[in-house]
């Protein structure tokens, strides 16, 4: 027995294995993607939320300090009633939001109509089936 001719048996996987291992990991891709677009899709329709809650707040506070509806959302940046204007979460810009002008006057003493609320731009659908427009 020759002990420096020794031969390490080596093994590798068998083609297989490698197909066994790679349809696993496809199927798991494949219920995970979903999954994970769904969650982002809430979390952006959260954000969406919160950014018209926060410029409803602005609209409806300019309006009863300034005796007067903003006329731009650029009007509540400069009157420091908001740091900036937010991005739209669904069209991932800051020129698609939709101020809505009105004739209505939040309160007696408001000597100018102008913008009284705001939507998104996007014509998509939410998860509750109303257009982002709408909220």
């Amino acid at each position: 027995m020759n002990s420096g001719l020794r031969h390490s048996k080596q093994r590798g996987f068998t083609l297989i294995e490698m197909i066994i291992v790679i349809s696993i990991v496809m199927i798991l891709t494949g219920i995970a993607a979903p999954i994970y677009a769904a969650h982002l899709q809430r979390a952006r329709e959260a954000v969406l939320k919160e950014d018209l809650y926060t410029m409803r707040s602005a609209i409806d506070q300019y309006t009863m300090d300034k005796n007067k509806a903003p006329q731009t959302l650029d009007d509540l940046v400069t009157a420091g009633y908001m740091t900036r204007i937010p991005q739209d979460p669904m069209t991932r810009a800051t020129d698609t939001w939709q101020p809505v002008q009105e004739d209505v006057l939040l309160s007696a003493d408001q000597s100018a109509p102008g913008i009284s609320d705001v939507h998104s731009g996007s014509p998509l659908t939410g998860t509750d089936g109303s257009a982002y427009n709408t909220w």
